[in-house]
């Protein structure tokens, strides 16, 4: 008999453009599916409350899609090693596939699965299949790792083209055995009482088959006018791809020459393409960055920043997960994070400003918060971004770039449509006062029902007061 050879799906919810099923299904041995959820592992980079919501939904749906094709996802609770030893014992499976993955937990684990598997002459394999280029792949001139975005995405596309994404393997020798398995239901991912997600499923549908709608609902329209729509959070102008590559429900191979096809059909969405392109190219940098820098989620990149004098008390940190600063715009982003979990990117950077500039609230503080309530959450991507912010990450923004969260919403915001939705309590304020409520004369407030300090809190801060505050903070490392 046959020897079966398990797959271990991890953050890899797909069965196409999978290289480890694709190689496992044509060894022609029988293909065990399985996911272990594993707790212990990443420590207290566990996946947070939105992300155990997705996990959910998007197992289910890779549950359906293994169904359809003759198998069954075997579900398995507990340390990764005993669940695998298990696995391995009950089957007599001589061989273990899985994706590889980069976060240095993950990296850790997959060492440890090889070191036991070894000297029991088990073949452990490890594919990628997260990223378009291998980190190691990408090297400077000295042969080191990039530190700044430009030069490491230009080396990138100056790289042979990523491979064609192939499809899910047509015939799969799928193992029959009795296998005993948990239901998703066991595992208790959702929330219960109260529901906080309940609303969810209307913005958001996890799985291979949603991810594949999101990208191709994108390239019906919004592509047009990308690179100057992405900054406008009242616009559908951007992919909202962002879970689903998490997720690894669509490989971004699979990304990538969609877009290229779409440019070759459209010649006049070129640039649109490319720029769209570069954010894609973003993840890879992060994910760049946190392979070679494995410190980057606790510690400044910028050494300098370890002995910034970060001031921040836990209310003003409250006030701001709670949507409750007194400035619009942000308040806006963060009861749009708490109700959908997502936030707009152009908000994320405008909100993750106010925290470490304005209330000087330490960049780990909003990390964390975005870690539990996104459910996009991503350990490269969700680090890099607040240092970027911060000042502290890889090729920052100047700390003394310090987003103006009322000119931003007049900018990118101009009509009011982003904070009305998100803030309904000042929808009746007049454009010019709906951005900085405190300028309104007493007659609009009356007019539009707004009682500063009872229906909006009056703002925490003072813009220029707290810009002068985080410059002086600066200068006190620059020193």
């Amino acid at each position: 008999m046959t020897s079966p050879v398990i797959f271990w799906f991890r953050r890899d919810l797909r069965l196409s453009d999978l290289p480890g099923l694709q190689a496992a299904a044509t060894t022609g041995r029988p293909l065990i599916p399985c996911y272990i959820l594993d707790e212990l592992a990443p420590g207290e980079w566990a996946p947070g409350a939105a992300s155990r919501w997705w996990l959910h939904h998007s197992l289910t749906a890779l549950a359906g899609n293994v169904e359809q094709l003759g198998g069954r996802l075997i579900l398995r609770k507990g340390e990764t090693l005993v669940e695998l030893d298990s696995l391995l014992k009950e089957t007599g499976a001589t061989a273990l596939y899985c994706s590889r993955h980069y976060e240095p937990w993950a990296a850790t684990l997959e060492r440890s699965v090889h070191d036991a598997l070894s000297p029991r002459q088990i073949t452990f394999k490890r594919f990628p299949g997260s990223l378009l280029f291998e980190p190691e792949a990408i090297a400077t001139q000295g042969g080191g790792p990039f530190k700044v975005f430009t030069p490491f995405w230009r080396k990138c596309c100056s790289e042979t083209s990523p491979a064609a994404p192939k499809d899910a393997p047509a015939d799969i020798n799928w193992f029959d055995g009795k296998l005993a398995s948990d239901t998703l239901d066991d595992w208790r991912l959702r929330p219960a009482a109260p529901d906080w997600a309940a609303q969810w499923r209307e913005y958001w549908h996890p799985g291979s088959d949603g991810a594949r709608r999101r990208l191709r609902h994108f390239f019906g329209g919004a592509i047009e006018n990308y690179a100057e729509g992405r900054n406008h959070p009242a616009l559908e102008a951007t992919t909202r791809l962002s879970p689903h590559l998490h997720f690894g429900e669509i490989s971004p191979r699979q990304v990538w020459h969609a877009a290229k096809a779409h440019a070759r059909g459209n010649p006049e969405h070129v640039e649109q393409v490319d720029k769209f392109l570069s954010e894609l190219g973003w993840r890879e940098f992060s994910y760049h960055l946190l392979h070679h820098f494995p410190t980057v989620p606790d510690e400044p990149f910028k050494q300098q920043f370890s002995g910034f004098p970060w001031l921040g008390s836990p209310q003003s940190l409250r006030a701001w997960q709670k949507g409750e600063t007194g400035y619009p715009l942000v308040d806006a982003g963060m009861r749009e994070l708490w109700q959908t979990g997502y936030m707009h990117n152009r908000i994320r950077m405008v909100v993750a400003s106010f925290l470490t500039k304005h209330l000087l609230v330490h960049w780990r503080a909003g990390a964390r918060w975005f870690w539990d309530t996104l459910v996009d959450a991503d350990l490269a991507n969700n680090s890099a971004g607040w240092q970027w912010v911060a000042g502290s990450g890889a090729d920052a923004s100047p700390y003394f770039r310090i987003f103006n969260p009322i000119t931003q919403g007049e900018k990118f915001d101009s009509e009011g449509i982003y904070i009305r939705r998100w803030v309904p309590e000042l929808a009746g304020l007049p454009d010019r006062y709906l951005g900085r409520p405190w300028e309104a004369p007493v007659e609009v407030l009356e007019a539009a029902g707004v009682v500063l300090g009872d229906t909006y809190p009056h703002p925490i801060v003072e813009h220029r007061e707290a810009r002068e505050a985080a410059l002086a903070a600066y200068a006190s490392i620059k020193e």
